[in-house]
Parts: C-alpha cells; sequence; structure tokens
C-alpha cells in the first residue's frame, strides 16, 4: 500500500472540493501535485533529516570518514553507491544524508556516488521495474545506475571540487562525547539541526516543487510520447531533459515509464526520462544550492546527464 495515498486523497479533497476545478484539466494536475508533493517532501525532510540527525549522534565523524575515505579511492565510491542502493530515499531526502557525509568529511567525489545512486536505484524502482518489464530490464537498469553514480563521482572527484562548496554556518555542535550524551542531548540536536537545514531550504523547494507542479499538469504523456517516440534520434536526449524539471521518486515514476513504453516510446528512452526525474530535478537543486556554488551544481548536472543519455541509447540498442 502507497503510504501517501492519504495525501493523495487530502489533495482530491481540496483540488475539486475546496477549490472546486474540474476533474481532468491541466490545472487540477498541477494543483494535485503541488499539494500532495510539497507536503510529502517536507514531511519526508523533517523526519529524515532528524533520524538522519540522531544516527550521527552515535557516529563520531572520524568513523565515517574513515569507513568511506578507503585507500583505494575508487573502494570509497563503490561503497558509497551501494549505500546508496539500500536507501530508498528521493532526492531531496537524501540530501540531508548527503551533507553529514561532507560534514564528515568524506571526500565530496563519494559525497556525489551516493547522492546519485540513492533515488536513482532502489529496492523499490527493482521490484516494480521487475513486475513491470521483467528480469532483463531491471537488471540492466540496476547495473547502469550504479555505473552512472560510481563514474560520475569519480570525475566529479577528479575536477577537485572542494572550493565550490559552502561552509555551512550555524551548525549546531556535539559538545559531549557518543558515551556520555543522553537520548534529550539527541533530541534537542536533531530538532535544532533540522529546524536550522529546514528554514535555509523551504523557500527553495517551494520553487522548484511549483515548477514541478506546472510541469507535471501541463506536458501530457501524449506530448512526451509524440516527441520522444521511438523514430526520433533525438528521442532519449529530449526525455532527459524534460525530466530534469519533474519531481518524483523511482516508485512514483515507473507508472508512467509503463504508460509511455505503451504508446510506443522506446525503453531506453523512458528510462532515460525516469533517471532524470529520479537523479537530476529542480528541488534537489534548489536546495544543493545552499551548500554548493552553481558551477558545481552544473558540473554535477552535466556528468549525470551524459551518463542518463548514454544509458538510454545503450538500452535502445540492446533491448
Amino acid at each position: 500500500m502507497n503510504i501517501f495515498y492519504p495525501l493523495e486523497i487530502f489533495a482530491d479533497w481540496v483540488t475539486y472540493g475546496v477549490f472546486k476545478i474540474s476533474e481532468g484539466s491541466y490545472l487540477a494536475e498541477a494543483v494535485r501535485f503541488f499539494i500532495a508533493d510539497i507536503i510529502k517532501i517536507f514531511l519526508l525532510l523533517v523526519v529524515i533529516i532528524f533520524v538522519v540527525s540522531i544516527i550521527r549522534t552515535f557516529i563520531p565523524p572520524d568513523r565515517a570518514r574513515k569507513f568511506l575515505a578507503r585507500k583505494n579511492k575508487y573502494t570509497g565510491h563503490v561503497l558509497a553507491s551501494l549505500i546508496g542502493i539500500v536507501t530508498p530515499f528521493c532526492t531531496c531526502s537524501a540530501i540531508p544524508l548527503f551533507l553529514g557525509f561532507l560534514e564528515a568529511g568524506v571526500p565530496v567525489g563519494v559525497t556525489f556516488s551516493f547522492l546519485i545512486a540513492s533515488p536513482m536505484i532502489n529496492e523499490v524502482a527493482l521490484v516494480l521495474l521487475l513486475g513491470t518489464f521483467g528480469w532483463k530490464v531491471a537488471l540492466v537498469y540496476v547495473l547502469s545506475g550504479l555505473v552512472i553514480a560510481i563514474v560520475s563521482g569519480i570525475v566529479i572527484g577528479w575536477m577537485k571540487p572542494e572550493g565550490l562548496i559552502k561552509k555551512m554556518k550555524n551548525v549546531p555542535a556535539l559538545n559531549k562525547s557518543a558515551a556520555k550524551r543522553t537520548w534529550a542531548d539527541r533530541a534537542g540536536y536533531g530538532k535544532h539541526y533540522t529546524w536550522m537545514i529546514i528554514k535555509r531550504v523551504w523557500i527553495y523547494i517551494l520553487i522548484g516543487v511549483v515548477l514541478g507542479a506546472w510541469m507535471h499538469g501541463y506536458v501530457p504523456t501524449d506530448f512526451l510520447a509524440a516527441y520522444a517516440g521511438a523514430d526520433k534520434w533525438y528521442a532519449v536526449i529530449f526525455a532527459t531533459l524534460l525530466g530534469i524539471p519533474l519531481y518524483s521518486n523511482a516508485a512514483g515514476v515507473i507508472p508512467l515509464v509503463s504508460v509511455l513504453t505503451e504508446k510506443g516510446v522506446s525503453i531506453g528512452t523512458t528510462l532515460a526520462f525516469m533517471m532524470a526525474v529520479t537523479g537530476l530535478s529542480l528541488p534537489e537543486f534548489m536546495i544543493l544550492k545552499k551548500v554548493m556554488k552553481v558551477k558545481l551544481i552544473v558540473l554535477f548536472a552535466t556528468i549525470v546527464g551524459v551518463g542518463i543519455i548514454f544509458t538510454g541509447y545503450l538500452f535502445n540498442a540492446i533491448l
């Protein structure tokens, strides 16, 4: 059962009952998406940031840094990507862990491997792809997503982007050792840290979801099918660029992928669209802008985008 189903019911009630918007209209779809997703994102952010901040009180930063920053620099990227796979978060809710890795001193490139893998690949997406398209598509998708995360993180690391990371100001300090902290200490730190992050990013999330809602409501599946059909050489590039302004997790976008394939869009093109929606999104960029310079965000989006486009064409060639 979809745990966010009550939000969808609430969004329906507000859209059709309170605002009296005609059911099935583009405006209705945009409003429903905005109401459900803005609540969902903030709920996820509050819960995930609070839980992660509590967990951090048990794990000294040096331990996290040593775990991921191995002597073999490539091992860290693989480990971070695998951790990302087993954490079924969307991009926005994966960012608190990303920030935690940065604060613990984990190399920037390694943290990006986690940030890419976490929303793009998870067990929910694997199960849904397995049931919808079969084991070959599911396996190739997971392996390609893992390769994109590892290679993108390595390339970003090669470029020495540390100077493009903004320092987090007023981060609450943990003044006691892990053994001496009470649950009250941990909860107090968690509330302080959560509130600090939410205050910094709420406006960026709002702007990103508004844009995503507009795209969701006013860009129907027929539009993508018409301009990204199997006969179009540029279909993968078009689908990737179109997916970036949208926001969803893998589980939420897979049903759309199924509809697009039924309308004649090739599997590689639809999965490139799915990767772009889950791995690159405007709300994610809005949040990242608070902790890194625009140049690094563009670098991140370009490297991952090229990897997604390459994977899309590869899928179309072999499937």
